[in-house]
Formats: structure tokens, C-alpha cells, sequence
């Protein structure tokens, strides 16, 4: 036997195939490598989920990646939703692998076709679509639910070989192939055995695999676990999907020789296929959308425009403030604006301006609020032109080269805010402009973190829940935590791990599972703009909400050179937004946020209080106790607060000495005359990452694309990168007349608070969306109170948290009222009133249902004239329910407890046509219900009292 000749594996299931197969791809071409193998495939169930991540990771470590996927194929028609009526399979498995760009495009289509056509308990395609889209593809049979393997299974030898035939004729013979494993089941034995003789029947090649789920054999423990995850389990459920061996693991030559003496040609046909899959996955071209453009004007040519007509507007916006500006100063933003044009330019981002700039123009020009900015975007002069961002750059000192460094050619990265409520109609904008098929979200994967990995497994291994959740609390919360890490630091858990085999096992198999990709879904802001349909570039994938994404994540996305778009719903927007609607509903005029004064006394006498329960990024108790200290009196002093409230700085000695140098209680010291300029705004404390650059500009004669390349190096903490920075630094300083201690240790100083040095647009831009809130709740308590409520609905904490702050502020709030709340909470002569929508088991079609008629035909009169008007398919039960318990009938003035006793009755007659003249259900005639609700008959009920009223309202109101 030659165990030296080569094998590649072509059927592997990597963490993609999600709760299915548990290899991490890393970890599997490591154990290629070590193999000698040259060559692999991934085949992941019905997508192409790591596709890219593979293609990248497998072509740095020296070994040819092939793509592939186990489609899912329906026995007939995939839209045919009858399938496995009958006791047939509802699909069958069928291995495809790409062999060059017509094979990709073609896979691409196939599995997205799955999703959204085919799609019935797996995402299927057809034998229509293989005659359709089989170019550039190779076959195989796949496991035992393939095609050709599960009639043999049945004894349907006839069926089986017509299968292969017609498999066979779509692929041509020397595209498809039988497909034997080396599982070790019975069953698997004899349908290899089958195969052989099938190929050598119809003179079909044939193929060894072994259906990889897990590296090792070892591996075979936690998988059969990730199974019971997947199907909700218990490993000692005898009646569940298992596999019948641990044999699914990635196997060496030699060990597939042993399962499979009789297939020597089996085994070198996997090279034979490896040689002819010879895809090359494309990174790093940029697929721009297309931006129409005027005839005969290039995309700079627009930009150069728009840019300067934007300009003009933003200097009559600065001189209706201050007056005229001085043509200094009108110079030096025209310089920044042609500097900043021409690198843009020169670097060919042009049309991302403009399509970020349409879509926010769309957003304005439709009501839809957007954010001032986010990011390093707000150091864009050219940006703030083009109302992209609302944030002077110049006027605040922020950095063109830390949006855009001209060094480094990377697409420019613009988050943009949008009101909650209209996130959706923008992004609906932006699919009709380029085109539905060149627009899609973007899939992002929820992985078994280390707490949740432990709960996951305990729930499989039957241990109970409290004790599972005890283990699983001693690990800490956070991003960078793992089971290795929390196991190594708690003594208690490396205890229990000794003493008790059932926690010893918990963890054994949690961290082979920790990490692996759990679910997907859809990515919270990420959209992609293609220049053509994006199924010609990626597969697609249908959520459990059928909406669509890609297949691919976002940084692979951005691999491909795909261009994607931050479209962020941001509710402090919302709750901006509707509380300037509720002003001028309420009090008849209309507040301009973007022109409402920066030295406003009361919203900084609110902050310096403490007063921002509800103000965006200053509610939490330890903001406020920080803005007690500091004491904001200036914007620049909001600034901070955003920088300043984070972990590096709150563990560190930076607020207290921001904070005593404020309030003069030190001696700044600036270290050197030169960086007084840089540090004035924050006290000598190196705060903000555009400091540190400018730090460098100034001292050391470092460019600011170079400078921030010392930001990112300081960030990423390489020290053979900082190493060459240090010397760069320092040298440079002693040349511009600094002594080589001072210049040392300020280098100290930039590498360690640098460190903590938070992004100076970032801040400019939250902050100001933070002065605005504050603004509105100084002025405006009763309106932006109301607001927050409504945007709170559904969130009892933050409910109870809101009505105790209106309590603390002096509102009164009413409580509902079926004639007088609205959906909302609503403002009533400087009183808030519940809204109807805030009610437990109410819903908003019942909600809208109730307000639309009595707008159509006015106040409710009575209870019998809510249920003969409302309909009752909308107001059921469960409604009307919520609605007596919360006190929304109370205008009746009959006791809750007796509507409560008839709510059966009132159920039933609500939505049902009445004849005036017959006599109701409550001993009044019909035509008279209208009127006194003392006419109703109702059930003597026991009264609830004060208590018991209490009691359901809380009930039903979660307060």
C-alpha cells in the first residue's frame, strides 16, 4: 500500500453548515497542510457561507481552495411544496464544486435559486436548474441522501440507475461522479458496493470522500452535542438525529486506503477532480456603482460642483450667524476644500460621495432626520459641503487624513444616522435607484459565545438548569472572554471541573463548540451597492423574515471589492423628531435642531446637574456623576464628556486631571510651549487621536497621513511597528530643537495615553446630537418626555424609568382613555397622557383600528358603543381585556370589575351588527346602548378596590 500518494478531501462541512458541521477552516488547513495535501474543498449545506473566508485563509497557506456546496435537490419540481407527502424524501444531497468563473457564477445562482424559489424545509433547486446552470461545475453523488445512493438504500436499483443516467447527461460523463464514503455504516458498505458495480455498468467514474463534520475523531463527542443543539435534544434521546459512527472526521490518505481497499481509483480520482477545479476568487478590484451622470461631465467633474455650490451655501449659513466672514479665514476653507477634492478625486472615490450625498439628500427631502455625523466622516470639509455630515470641520479642529489617509487606498467608511422610522424607506430609495438586484443587506453570524456555549451543552447533557447556570455565571461577560481564559482565572470552576465528571465534560465539549457560528442574520446597518445584479458576484440567502442578504459578511464583502454602505437606525433621531412634531402640535411653532444655539445657559445648567435621564449618550448614573464633576459650561466641554466616559480613560487618572485642570486647580502643563495650541481645549491631557497626529505634525515634521499611521500603529500595539515610529519621532523632534529625554518621554506619553485617545469627529458629532436632546428636554420637558415614552413602548424598564423621571420633574401623567389617547403618548395642556399603544395585548392594528373610527364618527358613548362600532376581528378578547384592567373605559363610570365579569359577553359583541329595534345582550334596546351606560344590565362583580385596580393596571400597563 502507497501511503504516500496524494489525496484530497472534496466533501467537508465546515462551522457554516450551522449547528451541522463543527470544523473551523483555519484549524482544517492546518491539519491539510500537515498532511501533505495540496488541494481541499468545503461543501457546506445549501450555502456558501465561507466561501470567501476559505478561499483567502486556504490561499496564504499554500493550499489550492475549492468551492463547493451540498445543494439540497428536490425529486421534482423545487417549487413543488408536496414533496415527502407521499413518504419520499422532501430532498435529496448533491455535491457540486466549482471549476473556473463560469462554474462560480453558475453555484452562485444555484444555491441563491434555493433560497429564494425553492426553498421547503432546506433551500432545494432542481433538475431544471442543473440543465440550466451546470457549466463549469462537477458532480459528485453525495452521501447516503443523494440521488443515486438513497433508492439504492431502498432496494430501487432501477430508480438508482436512472438517476445516475440523467445526473450523467446534464454533467457529460467526465463531470459526474459516484460519489463512495468511508463512514463505517453497514449501509454505506453495501451502497458502495452498489455504486461500484453502477459504474462500471454505465462506465461512470467514481470518487472517495468521507462527509467530513468534524476534524478529529475525538472531535466526534461535541458534534453529536452541536447536533442535540440543533434539534433541541438531550444526548440520552434515543430518538433523535445522531450519526451512527465516529467516522465523519477528517481522515489521511492512508486511513481512507483502510476503509476503502477496493477503491484505489476512487481515492487518486480526488486529486484527478482537484486538478480540474482552478477558480480564482478576485480581491481587492472595486465594483463602483454606477452614478449617472449629466453628458460629457466626468463623476469629479459633479462632485467639484456640488461641492462648491454646498460650499457657498455653508458660508451664507456662518455669516447669517457671525456676520461676514474674513477672507482669511474664507481662504483657508477654500484651501482645506480643494485639498480634500483633489485627494479625493486622485483616488477615484468620487461617485461614493455622490451616492452617499443622493441618498441623504432623498432622506432630507422626505422628512427622514439624519445624524450630524459619525465617525472620522466628520473631518470631511467636503462632506460638510455636501451635507453628508452636519459638523464644521475647521470650526473644530477635526482631520481630513484620519477620514482618509492619501497614503493608504482604502475606501472611505461613511456610518450615516437615520431616524429609526425611515432607515427602511431610504434603503427602498437607494434599491429603486440602482436596481433591486444590485442592492441587497448583509449578513452578519451570531456565534456560541462562552456563556451562552455552556447553557447550550447543559441543556444537551441534561444537567439542571440552575446548576447550568451557575457554571455558566462564573465565567465573566465580555467580547474577548473565553472558557480557556474564565476556567484558568476561577479557582471555584477549576474545582468543580476535578471533582464532578458531568462539569469536567460540560466544559470539555463547550470548548470544542465555543465560537462556532451559531445563526444568521441580518447585519444591523450594512447595505451593498453593486454595479450589476449581485448574484453575478455572490450567492444570496432568504432570512427567517424572507428578507434578503448576502451570503457573505461584511469585511468579505469588502474583500471582493464590493462597496457597502452604513445605513444605521438611530432612535435618539426618532425621539428628536417627534418631540419637535409634538412642539409644534402642541405649542404652534417649530424648532430648527441644526440652529439651535451652542451656549444655550439651561441645557448646560441640566447637564451640570445631573437632569439627562433620556439625553443621548449622557443618561447613565456614572455620566452624570462625571458631569457633576466636570461641570460643562461650553461645547468643547461636551466633547470630552463623550471621549472621556469610556474604560481607558475612567481607569486611568485622565478625568481627573482633565477635571482639575478645568476648574484651575492645577498647573497645566503642556510639556512644551508648542503644544500648548494642541492641548489648550483639554487641559494639557492628550485626549483625542487628532492630537496625537497634530502632535507628531508639529514637533517631529511627520505629514498627517503619516501621522496617522502613528494613530493606527498605536491602536494596534505592534511594538516592532512603534519601535520605527519611536525612533522616527524622537529623531525628529531633537531636529526641530527638542532635547532626546523631553522628546522620549513625550513619546511615552503619546504611546500611553494615545492609547486611550478616542476619535475627535466621533465625538464632535455624538456630542452634538447629546446637546441637542438636552436643549429640547431643558425647553421643551413635557414634549421630549412624551416622546421617549412612545419610543420606550414595549420596554418596561426603561418605561418605569421614564415615568418615574416625570414624576421627578413635576408631569403629571394621565392615564389612558379609550375617547382621548392616541397610539402614542401624547401631550395634553402640559400633562402627557398614555397612549393606547402602550398597553399590554392591545397590538397596533387594534390601536389603529379604534382611533381611525372615532376620528370617522367621534367619542365612544357608552361600552355598548364601542362594540357595535369597532370590528371585532381587530378589538378581541385579549384587547378589550388590557383595556378594562388599565382603566381605558373608565368614562363609563362603570366599575372595572363588573365590565371584567362580561368580558366573554362583550367580546362576542363586539364587530356585530345590530338591529335597532332588537333587544341587546344587556337588557337595553340596541338604538338606546348609545346613550347612559346605566342602561347596561351587568353582572354583579366584587369590586377590585384600590389595590386590586392597582394591581391589573400594572398588569396591563407593566407600570
Amino acid at each position: 500500500m502507497n501511503t504516500t500518494k496524494p489525496f484530497v478531501h472534496l466533501h467537508v462541512h465546515t462551522e457554516y453548515s450551522l449547528l451541522d458541521g463543527a470544523i473551523r477552516i483555519p484549524k482544517m488547513l492546518e491539519k491539510a497542510w500537515s498532511m501533505g495535501m495540496d488541494s481541499v474543498a468545503i461543501t457546506d449545506h445549501g450555502n456558501m457561507f465561507g466561501a470567501v473566508q476559505f478561499f483567502d485563509q486556504a490561499r496564504r497557506s499554500g493550499i489550492k481552495p475549492i468551492l463547493g456546496c451540498e445543494v439540497y435537490l428536490a425529486p421534482g419540481d423545487r417549487r413543488d411544496r408536496s414533496a415527502g407527502s407521499n413518504g419520499g424524501p422532501t430532498s435529496y444531497h448533491l455535491i457540486l464544486l466549482v471549476m473556473d468563473g463560469a462554474g462560480y457564477k453558475n453555484l452562485s445562482r444555484l444555491v441563491t435559486l434555493g433560497h429564494l424559489e425553492g426553498f421547503y424545509y432546506h433551500p432545494r433547486i432542481d433538475m431544471e436548474l442543473l440543465r440550466e446552470l451546470n457549466s463549469g461545475l462537477i458532480a459528485l453523488s453525495a452521501c447516503l441522501k443523494g440521488p443515486v445512493a438513497f433508492p439504492i438504500r431502498e432496494g430501487k436499483l432501477e430508480l438508482a440507475r436512472d438517476k445516475a443516467i440523467e445526473l450523467a447527461s446534464i454533467f457529460d460523463k467526465d463531470r459526474f461522479f459516484l460519489e463512495v464514503q468511508a463512514n463505517g455504516m453497514r449501509d454505506q458498505e453495501k451502497v458502495n458496493a452498489a455504486l461500484k458495480e453502477l459504474a462500471q455498468e454505465l462506465s461512470l467514474p467514481i470518487v472517495a470522500t468521507n462527509d467530513c463534520h468534524y476534524l478529529d475523531r475525538k472531535d466526534s463527542e461535541a458534534h453529536d452535542a452541536l447536533l442535540c443543539i440543533q434539534t433541541g435534544k438531550t444526548v440520552n434521546d434515543t430518538n433523535r438525529l445522531k450519526f451512527p459512527t465516529d467516522e465523519f472526521y477528517f481522515k489521511s490518505r492512508e486511513e481512507m486506503e483502510r476503509a476503502l481497499p477496493e477503491f484505489e481509483e476512487a481515492l487518486d480520482n480526488t486529486v484527478l477532480i482537484a486538478s480540474r477545479c482552478n477558480f480564482d476568487m478576485e480581491f481587492g478590484k472595486y465594483k463602483y456603482p454606477v452614478f449617472d451622470v449629466p453628458g460629457g461631465k466626468s463623476l469629479d467633474d459633479i462632485l467639484r460642483e456640488q461641492a462648491h455650490k454646498g460650499f457657498l451655501a455653508r458660508l451664507q449659513e456662518m455669516e447669517e450667524i457671525e456676520g461676514k466672514v474674513p477672507e482669511e479665514k474664507e481662504q483657508q476653507y477654500k484651501d482645506r476644500l480643494e485639498y480634500e477634492l483633489d485627494i479625493i478625486c486622485k483616488m477615484g472615490f468620487a461617485g461614493y460621495f455622490l451616492i452617499v450625498s443622493d441618498f441623504i439628500e432623498y432622506a432630507r427631502c422626505s422628512n427622514i432626520p439624519v445624524g450630524p455625523g459619525r465617525g472620522s466622516a466628520a473631518g470631511s470639509l467636503v462632506a460638510y459641503c455636501l451635507r453628508i455630515t452636519n459638523i464644521d470641520p475647521i470650526k473644530y479642529g477635526l482631520l481630513f487624513e484620519r477620514f482618509l489617509n492619501p497614503q493608504r487606498i482604502s475606501m472611505p467608511d461613511i456610518d450615516i444616522d437615520f431616524c429609526m422610522n425611515g432607515r427602511d424607506d431610504v434603503i427602498r430609495y437607494v434599491a429603486e435607484k440602482y436596481g433591486k438586484e444590485n442592492v441587497c443587506q448583509i449578513i452578519t453570524f451570531g456565534t456560541m459565545k462562552a456563556r451562552a456555549v455552556i447553557r447550550d451543552v447543559g441543556r444537551t447533557l441534561n444537567i439542571p438548569l440552575a446548576e447550568v447556570d451557575r457554571i455558566a455565571k462564573m465565567v465573566p461577560e465580555g467580547p474577548n472572554v473565553s472558557l480557556e481564559k474564565a476556567i484558568a482565572s476561577e479557582p471555584e470552576l477549576q474545582a468543580l471541573e476535578k471533582e464532578k465528571p458531568y462539569v469536567a465534560k460540560l466544559l470539555r465539549i463547550s470548548k470544542a463548540l465555543e465560537g462556532l457560528a451559531r445563526h444568521a442574520s441580518t447585519h444591523a446597518s450594512g447595505v451593498v451597492i453593486s454595479d450589476r445584479p449581485l448574484v453575478e458576484y455572490l450567492p444570496l440567502y432568504k432570512g427567517s423574515r424572507d428578507e434578503i442578504m448576502t451570503q457573505f459578511t461584511m469585511d468579505r464583502i469588502e474583500q471582493l471589492g464590493l462597496i457597502k454602505f452604513d445605513f444605521l437606525g438611530l432612535r435618539t433621531l426618532t425621539v428628536i423628531k417627534h418631540t419637535i412634531d409634538l412642539i409644534e402640535k402642541t405649542l404652534g411653532h417649530k424648532v430648527d435642531i441644526e440652529k439651535i444655539p451652542l451656549t444655550d445657559a439651561a441645557t448646560y445648567q441640566l447637564c451640570c446637574e445631573g437632569k439627562t435621564t433620556g439625553v443621548f449618550q449622557l443618561e447613565s448614573d456614572g455620566m452624570k456623576d462625571l458631569m457633576r464633576r466636570l461641570k460643562p459650561e461650553v461645547f468643547e466641554d461636551m466633547v470630552a464628556l463623550v471621549a472621556l466616559y469610556r474604560p481607558g480613560p475612567l481607569g486611568s487618572n485622565m478625568i481627573d486631571e482633565f477635571i482639575q485642570g478645568k476648574h484651575g486647580k492645577v498647573k497645566i502643563n503642556y510639556i512644551l510651549p508648542q503644544l500648548e495650541p494642541i492641548l489648550k481645549e483639554t487641559y494639557g491631557v492628550i485626549l483625542y487621536q487628532e492630537q496625537v497626529m497634530r502632535i507628531a505634525q508639529s514637533l517631529a515634521d511627520y505629514s498627517l497621513a503619516e501621522a496617522d499611521e502613528l494613530r493606527k500603529a498605536i491602536g494596534k500595539k505592534k511594538p516592532e511597528v512603534m519601535a520605527k515610529h519611536r525612533e522616527r519621532f524622537v529623531e525628529g523632534s531633537v531636529k526641530n530643537g527638542v532635547d532626546r529625554e523631553t522628546a522620549e518621554r513625550l513619546f511615552e506619553l503619546i504611546e500611553k495615553f494615545g492609547g486611550y485617545g478616542f476619535n475627535k469627529s466621533h465625538s464632535v458629532a455624538y456630542a452634538m446630537i447629546a446637546y441637542q436632546t438636552a436643549y429640547l428636554k431643558a425647553h421643551y420637558p413635557v414634549q421630549f418626555m412624551a416622546a421617549l415614552l412612545t419610543q420606550d413602548m414595549g420596554n418596561q424598564d426603561k418605561t418605569i424609568k421614564n415615568l418615574a423621571e416625570c414624576r421627578e420633574m413635576g408631569i403629571e401623567i394621565l392615564p389612558p382613555d379609550i375617547n382621548e389617547s392616541e397610539a402614542d403618548f401624547s401631550v395634553v395642556e402640559g400633562k402627557i397622557r398614555f397612549g393606547l399603544g402602550a398597553i399590554k395585548n392591545v397590538g397596533l392594528k387594534a390601536v389603529e383600528s379604534i382611533i381611525e373610527e372615532r376620528k370617522a364618527n367621534g367619542p365612544f358613548r357608552s361600552i355598548h358603543d364601542f362594540c357595535r362600532r369597532v370590528e371585532g376581528a381587530k378589538v378581541n378578547k385579549r384587547v378589550l381585556e388590557g383595556l378594562i384592567q388599565c382603566g381605558a373605559f373608565d368614562f363609563t363610570g362603570i366599575p372595572r370589575a363588573r365590565l371584567f365579569a362580561a368580558l366573554d359577553d362583550i367580546s362576542r359583541f363586539c364587530g356585530t351588527s345590530h338591529d335597532p329595534n332588537q333587544l341587546s345582550m344587556f337588557g337595553a334596546y340596541a338604538g338606546e346602548s348609545g346613550g347612559s351606560a346605566v342602561l347596561f344590565e351587568l353582572p354583579d362583580a366584587e369590586e377590585w378596590g384600590f389595590k386590586g385596580e392597582l394591581s391589573r393596571e400594572k398588569e396591563s400597563l407593566g407600570v
